[in-house]
């Protein structure tokens, strides 16, 4: 048992590690729980500290040390959820199973505990009088906020059933994500020399090196990663294979087994139906959407609608095109979902002399890495020094050193590149410290983690552009980390609502595809020749051909997303709903949402996405903007203007109304028409 005074020297809360990060080779799997009871118990006793208080409520009594409390509980969570998405193994998923309902019992606690609430109320009312500067007068408001929306003025029938459903959406949360993973990992397709027409030689490498390290060496394997299933899907000529592939991807957590998340859905939507009228609000979108940019369920349907029917519209002229190339391949069925892309990538070859085989050999990742750093310096000043030798949660993870202009230190990045069967599935940013200035001050600690395939031993790893891109949307999120200015802990970095956490990850995306990027950093792998101009121009025209496929992909998610939380009473079957919802909106039959409903991990894996899938789009509607201000100053990387993105995108964190600060930087609020012509659908 770890007592709480001997937290100031456990590796896990006492980082003595490079550059000041945790000493990994310290930590074992069986360390984490005693900790966290301690940490728990600290941050308990912290809280009441603060409660217990008799002066009247003073942001240096209250609010101050409630920011700066549970910084044991906080270090020790930050490492432990690394692990339980970038390497986790059987003792992580267990302590994750009985840890997820322990941390909501004891949030719950706080958010309900009556004489810490009666002193930020007593605050809040005063608000107005106490003369605070905007980020602060910000934080109290959002901290009352926050307290109410967790059930602090319901009656105590109230607060023990509000607190019994969240410790208990946390457990299904935990089995949501874990029965994903374990699909995920458990299945893969194996294949020989002869079942690989079509495959180009970029895939087979992948596929061989992902069979090999599931201990089949001279096979090949076809797994659920998107950096393998999608580019297998479309160059396999092979259409019972792809059949193959399709369902087993498209069916993760519908197995009807153990795994299966059906009835772990139905349960949570009828707790978060519960939940949202327990504290006041007609469903639970609207209680998610209150605090955000849109507000309100209706104003995001006013934002999908018109993207929906226009993508509908596209897709369906496309369809036309793939049907007509499979008629004259000599087929004589309807195109299907594991169609799509196959005669999709046929269909962008027969316009534009363009396909995804003929750009990957200049899509290195080392480059592209480069090609991040390289546009983070010209627009912001900073600079990436990589440091060997240090330890993180697994030996593939590489680590940083991210310096200001004047050559002091900003903070650290790491980064996680490779799949393997211990990660979940995707692409994340998070944070093992968060950056701010209020008390002893803290420094970023920022990582990024993805599921690329690894190549071959002595072989470069090489994205797609859809790859590319996540890289620089998840290096986005990263910089709005590290660029961080705020005070407050809570205002830190990516700490905003969540329909403007995304803007600046997506807005960071055009930076890949500006000319004299490319041209100095997609250099092939092997001559160093830098990328053609002529196949620049052509991946260029073709940025927006499969605008169509991808908006319906995934404006169906968002769609269903909202259709499942704008109701006040959870469906009865929600597989069935699903079907139902995407039948009412003409869904295509050849396309499948981007992420169905069971394996859905932004919105049932936890709370992050859920009623806010739509954010990407929201967020896509302001990055589409912002970056036409650099095009109407004819410079990509304009003094003034990336200065003032600096200074109140990426710094600012959420220290001021996310309109505010928009129009800080660009003037104007935006309409949806750039948004509409960046995806090539005006």
């Amino acid at each position: 048992m770890t007592s709480t005074a001997e937290l100031d020297r456990n590796p896990l809360t006492h980082w003595t590690g490079p550059f000041g990060l945790p000493d990994f080779a310290l930590i074992a799997d069986h360390d984490f729980g005693p900790v966290f009871d301690a940490a728990i118990e600290a941050h308990a006793a912290e809280i009441e500290a603060i409660a217990a208080g008799k002066d009247r409520p003073t942001i240096e009594n209250t609010l101050v040390p409630l920011e700066l409390a549970g910084e044991a509980l906080d270090r020790v969570s930050s490492i432990f959820w690394c692990r339980a998405g970038a390497h986790t193994n059987d003792a992580i998923q267990a302590l994750e199973r009985d840890l997820s309902p322990k941390l909501s019992r004891h949030f719950s606690a706080i958010s309900m505990n009556d004489r810490l609430f009666a002193r930020l109320d007593d605050l809040h009312e005063r608000r107005a009088s106490l003369g605070l500067d905007g980020a602060t007068l910000r934080l109290v408001e959002r901290t009352w906020k926050g307290f109410v929306k967790s059930g602090a003025k319901l009656d105590e029938a109230g607060k023990r059933r509000l607190a019994a459903i969240n410790e208990e959406l946390s457990s299904l949360g935990t089995a949501f994500s874990q029965n994903l993973l374990a699909d995920e990992s458990n299945w893969a397709l194996f294949l020989q020399a002869e079942d690989l027409a079509g495959i180009p030689e970029f895939l087979r490498a992948a596929m061989a090196e992902a069979a090999e390290s599931r201990g089949r060496k001279g096979s090949y394997a076809v797994t659920l990663s998107r950096s393998i299933y999608e580019p297998f899907v479309t160059f396999s000529d092979r259409r019972d294979l792809r059949e193959q592939a399709f369902h087993a991807f498209a069916g993760r957590g519908e197995t009807g087994g153990a795994t299966d998340n059906a009835g772990i859905v139905k349960a949570m939507l009828g707790l978060r139906a519960e939940k949202a009228k327990l504290v006041g609000y007609d469903s639970y979108a609207a209680l998610k959407l209150d605090g955000t940019m849109a507000k309100t369920p209706a104003a995001v349907l006013a934002l999908l609608e018109p993207v929906w029917a226009k993508a509908r519209e596209k897709a369906a002229a496309d369809e036309v095109e793939l049907q007509r190339l499979a008629a004259a391949a000599g087929s004589n069925e309807k195109i299907a979902a594991w169609d799509w892309r196959y005669f999709q990538e046929k269909l962008r070859t027969e316009r534009y002399e363009f396909d995804e085989s003929s750009l990957k050999p200049y899509l290195q990742l080392e480059r592209i890495i480069a090609a991040c750093f390289d546009v983070a310096t010209r627009l912001f000043g900073v600079t990436f020094v990589e440091k060997t030798g240090v330890a993180a949660w697994h030996p593939e993870v590489r680590t940083f050193e991210v310096l200001n202009g004047d050559g002091s230190r900003r903070g650290l990045f790491l980064a996680d590149h490779f799949a393997r069967p211990s990660k979940r599935s995707g692409a994340w940013m998070s944070a093992l410290q968060s950056g701010y200035g209020l008390g002893q001050s803290s420094m970023p600690i920022i990582y990024n983690v993805m599921n690329f395939a690894r190549p071959p031993a002595g072989e470069a790893a090489l994205l797609s552009l859809d790859e590319a891109k996540t890289l620089f949307h998840e290096f986005g999120h990263a910089l709005h980390g590290l660029l961080t200015d705020a005070w407050w802990p809570s205002q830190s970095g990516t700490s905003v609502p969540r329909d403007f956490v995304e803007l600046p990850s997506q807005l960071y995306e055009h930076w890949l595809t500006v000319p004299e990027i490319l041209r100095k950093h997609a250099l092939h792998h092997r001559t160093g020749e830098p990328i053609p101009s002529s196949l620049l121009d052509r991946m260029l025209a073709a940025k927006n051909f499969d605008a169509g496929f991808r908006t319906v992909e995934f404006t169906a998610s968002a769609l269903v997303d909202m259709a499942f939380h704008a109701r006040s009473e959870a469906p009865e079957s929600p597989a069935s709903f699903e079907r139902e919802t995407l039948h009412s909106l003409g869904m295509p039959d050849a396309i499948v949402m981007r992420h169905r409903t069971p394996h859905f991990g932004h919105v049932f894996s936890g709370d992050g996405y859920s009623a806010g899938y739509y954010s990407y789009m929201w967020s896509e509607v302001l990055d589409a903007d912002a970056f036409s201000a650099f095009e109407e100053a004819g410079d990509p990387f304009d003094p003034e203007l990336a200065l003032r993105l600096k200074e109140h995108i990426y710094a600012a964190g959420g220290s001021a109304d996310p309109e505010t600060l928009y129009m800080a930087f660009r003037g104007k609020l935006p309409a949806p028409d750039a948004m509409m012509a960046k995806r090539g659908l005006s």
